[in-house]
């Protein structure tokens, strides 16, 4: 092998691993993905969520990421409320708590599948709608108090996921209306 084509061979080796190793800003989707995380109160963790979940990771547009967004987040409190239902189907200690705790997690399904009908039109109420879900996780947190059974900690840790997932799908909400009359709540 001549000199010039082994050059050849590790200019181009070298180009190839820069573009693989390139800042995930470099990618022409990352600008909503930006818009998004620029939102959020944990920035390195809507990244690296958004970049992960394939609906979010190449969105064709804001709206399609705010969606997705939200999908992710209509995703998780569906789940935590079949988990909610089925364990206080079999558990008669955590009934009672875990029976309203299944009230306000289909509360907050429903305010986000509302919140991505807003969009289109609305997009501060569907921004407003998002917000509003906090009080039900606040809720919730209240209901499980300083329970310590291992139910009551799954669900704690299923909730501290569902509040970074709703300051999310609020980043991506906001991100639409980008009016900056939210800005105050971003801080």
């Amino acid at each position: 092998m001549t000199t010039s084509s082994v050059l050849s061979i590790l200019a181009a080796a070298a180009i190839t691993l820069q573009l693989l190793l390139a800042p995930a800003s470099a990618s022409p989707h990352m600008k909503y993905i930006d818009a998004v995380c620029d939102r959020a109160h944990d920035q390195d963790y809507c990244v690296k969520t958004l970049t992960s979940h394939p609906p979010t990771a190449a969105p064709i547009g804001l709206h399609p990421m705010a969606d997705a967004v939200i999908g992710l987040a209509i995703s998780h409190a569906e789940n935590t409320a079949i988990f909610v239902d089925e364990t206080a189907k079999k558990d008669p200690t955590v009934k009672n708590a875990f029976t309203e705790c299944h009230k306000a997690y289909l509360a907050v399904a429903t305010a986000l599948k509302g919140a991505i009908v807003k969009l289109k039109t609305t997009p501060d109420k569907a921004t407003y709608d998002v917000r509003a879900s906090n009080d039900h996780m606040a809720l919730v947190n209240q209901l499980l108090g300083k329970n310590t059974d291992p139910a009551s900690t799954k669900l704690k840790e299923m909730t501290v996921q569902m509040e970074k997932l709703l300051d999310l799908a609020a980043g991506a909400a906001d991100a639409i209306d980008d009016d900056d009359e939210n800005i105050h709540r971003r801080v």
